[in-house]
């Protein structure tokens, strides 16, 4: 297997013995956006002096600019089934707690998305819990047909990110039949004891078979797999530390690794005590492991939900955070009627979509509706291939540009028009490339006139 407690641990062992100069030639790399090793990022977590850590912080910025721009990109997650045979300490669906269990209708997620779309959202992160009878992959399937299939005036989800358990390689080869977007699956802890200790019952207790579920959806023909840990349930340097040897691990295997790394914390549910975690991450750790985390992938889309604040949120974005959660409901029917279902852990920023892409046009930001990449198959190492070429922000930044057009005159009111309008007058002269310059200037126009989906 290729996470080894033990490896991990004398690595982070070692690596408090680097020297001065070994720390500056390792950022000098970071900065060269050449990624890290393993061992390297090591070396960075265990360091506390507050030059490197100074530096650390700006390279991180620089990397955000450098590749990514001034983009953030948008999605909401949408909650199908709280239905779960797992008992799962620290998560509100747990098989133990007592409450009325929910899944959708396709009727009832129909009038999910419709609210989704009308809040602007291209992206969705579909989210259930595991229960092989009230929840099996064709009710998956079904739900990512009919959510494909909705479409409001000029509402139309495009891309549908997968967040469900381990599963079996003929049920991911259904998953990429349908036209999934990202298969996200958090191993929750790479630390073997904790994991076991934590998942004490149901099908996800099983360590390796979720740890292998990544090389079983790539088998089946997906190419873009999301990872993450949920900080707090174990030592953090440990967890950073398996995230980047699985992401190793997977582009020596296949060509690629994660598509995108998400960096949740531990957050309140209802029957998990908080008090009993001794690993909870405080903000100062948490910047540090999010500042680390881009310098060691800086082609890596890193993504922050709304279990943070509007304050953490904002730092995390200029640390190396390309993709947000806005107007967000972590509750099966939560955006139709909030009261009728349990949460699966407490939501931090709760204000609604249009007042936190508001918030990042405020703060010179443009958010990104843009699902191009996927639908032109710039999947898998053909996405890495055109991200490490550097030519990955002359796409995406034009069409995120064109996708804020679109929201603003779907959704705009006169004042929300005219900040994006500013905005995006302010941005089109830093496109380089003439020609894409016009042909997004031209695209533009076209949108103005009623024309959707354009991009490059």
């Amino acid at each position: 297997m290729f996470i080894d407690k033990e490896y991990i641990e004398n690595t982070l062992k070692m690596a408090k013995e680097a020297k001065e100069n070994d720390i500056e030639n390792i950022l000098d790399r970071a900065e060269r956006l050449e990624g890290l090793t393993h061992r390297e990022v090591a070396t960075l977590l265990m360091t506390e002096d507050e030059k490197h850590l100074k530096r650390i912080y700006e390279i991180a910025g620089q990397i955000k600019d450098k590749i990514y721009g001034n983009r953030v990109v948008m999605f909401a997650p949408l909650y199908v089934s709280d239905y779960c045979v797992n008992k799962c300490k620290y998560c509100g669906y747990k098989c133990d707690n007592d409450f009325e269990r929910r899944k959708l209708t396709m009727d009832e997620i129909r009038q999910e998305v419709a609210i989704l779309e009308k809040m602007g959202h291209k992206r969705l992160a579909l989210e259930a819990g595991e229960d092989p009878v009230s929840c099996d992959i064709d009710y998956i399937i079904d739900c990512i047909k009919t959510i494909y299939d909705m479409k409001l005036d000029n509402g139309e989800i495009r891309r549908v990110n997968v967040n469900i358990a381990a599963t079996t390689v003929e049920n991911y080869k259904k998953l990429n039949e349908v036209g999934i977007g990202t298969y996200i699956l958090f191993q929750e802890t790479y630390h073997q004891p904790t994991y076991e200790e934590v998942h004490m019952a149901g099908p996800k207790k099983n360590y390796e078979y979720h740890l292998t579920a990544f090389d079983r959806a790539i088998e089946a023909g997906i190419e873009d797999v999301g990872a993450g840990v949920l900080f707090g349930l174990y030592e953090p340097y440990f967890e950073v530390l398996g995230l980047m040897i699985h992401n190793e691990y997977l582009e020596k295997t296949y060509g690629f690794g994660f598509h995108t790394i998400s960096v949740p914390r531990l957050r309140a549910a209802e029957g998990n005590d908080m008090s009993e975690y001794k690993y909870l991450v405080d903000d100062d750790v948490f910047k540090k492991l999010v500042a680390i985390i881009r310098l060691a992938v800086p082609y890596t889309g890193m993504i922050i939900s709304t279990r943070e604040t509007e304050e953490m949120r904002r730092e995390l974005i200029n640390m190396g955070i390309s993709q947000i959660s806005a107007g967000s409901t972590v509750e099966v029917g939560g955006y139709t009627a909030r009261e009728q279902s349990k949460a699966q852990f407490q939501v931090t920023d709760n204000r609604p979509a249009m007042d936190i892409i508001s918030w990042l046009m405020k703060d010179g930001l443009v958010p990104s509706f843009c699902t191009a990449c996927y639908r032109q198959g710039r999947t898998g190492d053909r996405f890495m291939q055109l991200a490490k070429s550097g030519n990955i922000k002359n796409v995406c930044h034009p069409n995120a540009l064109m996708t804020l057009c679109e929201y603003m005159m779907d959704f705009g009111d006169d004042e929300f028009k005219m900040q994006a309008e500013r905005l995006i007058e302010n941005e089109i002269p830093k496109i380089q490339n003439e020609r894409i310059r016009n042909l997004v200037i031209e695209n533009i126009d076209k949108i103005k006139s009623g024309e959707r989906d354009l991009y490059i």
